[in-house]
């Protein structure tokens, strides 16, 4: 069994060949205007607060006097927003932290500007009847794993923190949806989910959450591309104003947030349930914590070797995180 170390750098290596000007949405737009003509967003279905906005078409809203259009694009995974991003098909993309901080060391040309969730959206999972009991027990399993994903990285910090490494098992390569069905079937002993596949899992399955670990999930970022944030900051603080006005909503309207979470990823209720209650919105604003955060992820994922040795990761935290535009927007 072999490390998926050099698989994962190819990947978001990938990402850095992309020629941004041929997709970029922007490239049309008249460069003297504060705004372009139109902004693409992913929406996922970890990202509650992404399926406020499209469901209520208050983005549309916020830009209809300038003449922006607004185009969502679906995104399954991490590893899909970060490609929609470098590829340009995406102004601005919904991520895990760490995964952003892996496409950054690769010179991926995204900055962090908006926290949309806390979440403790991963674990490992395995079947009741598996007979694995512990993360030891792991040992030469089959696991399944998005790569580039918070719910990979979670399962290398796992790994690590029981002794164990990426060589000790074999990570199959299997988009979230598809990791899940795989659990089910038997294809795979365990699993690093994400929500909601996990939360279904978990009531509709005889999934179990082999391991659970907070402080391994990292948060929930709303990254946009460097260029459109250079060319269009005026945009940049609306966007983050009307997630703003999407969180708020979120805290106080639970019951029907999960309606429309159960209604986008064709759910039960007590599944979206269970994702929206293992996320929190109370820090929507880039800072300190954060930045520790992801420092402490990024130094551990070096010490395991999934990211280059040579990467200074306090330099690419800080070059990822941008406070300024939030700061502008967010009221204390």
């Amino acid at each position: 069994m072999t490390s998926l170390r050099k698989p994962l750098t190819v990947l978001f290596s990938i990402f850095t060949l992309t020629i941004f000007s041929a997709c970029a949405s922007t490239s049309d737009a008249d460069s003297e205007s504060p705004y372009p003509d139109e902004i693409s967003l992913d929406y996922a279905y970890y990202s509650p607060t992404s399926l406020v906005l499209k469901e209520f078409g208050w983005l549309e809203e916020a830009f209809e006097e300038e003449g922006t259009d607004i185009e969502f694009v679906f995104s399954q995974g991490s590893n899909r927003s970060l490609e929609f991003l470098t590829g340009g098909s995406i102004d601005f993309g919904s991520t895990a932290g760490a995964a952003a901080l892996m496409a950054k060391s690769n010179n991926a040309p995204i900055k962090n500007v908006y926290i949309f969730s806390q979440p403790e959206w991963t674990a490992l999972v395995a079947n009741e009847s598996s007979g694995i009991e512990s993360v030891e027990d792991l040992e030469g399993k089959r696991i399944a794993a998005t790569l580039g994903t918070d719910p990979y990285i979670f399962l290398i910090r796992t790994l690590r923190e029981h002794g164990l490494s990426a060589n000790d098992v074999e990570i199959v390569n299997l988009q979230h949806s598809d990791g899940a069905n795989a659990l089910s079937s038997g294809q795979v002993e365990a699993w690093a989910g994400l929500d909601p596949h996990m939360a279904r899992q978990e009531l509709e399955t005889e999934a179990e959450l082999l391991y659970r670990n907070e402080s391994f999930n990292t948060y929930g970022f709303l990254n946009v591309r460097e260029d459109f944030a250079e060319q269009y900051p005026e945009a940049v603080e609306k966007v983050i104003e009307v997630y703003e006005k999407a969180r708020k909503w979120v805290l106080e309207n639970p019951e029907e947030t999960v309606e429309i979470m159960a209604r986008e990823a064709q759910i039960d209720e007590e599944v979206a349930a269970l994702q929206l209650e293992r996320n929190t919105f109370d820090n929507p604003q880039p800072g300190e914590e954060h930045i520790e955060a992801l420092t402490e992820a990024g130094i551990v994922l070096q010490d395991a070797e999934v990211l280059e040795g040579n990467n200074d990761i306090e330099e690419l935290v800080n070059e990822l995180i941008d406070p300024e535009f939030a700061e502008k927007v967010i009221e204390d």
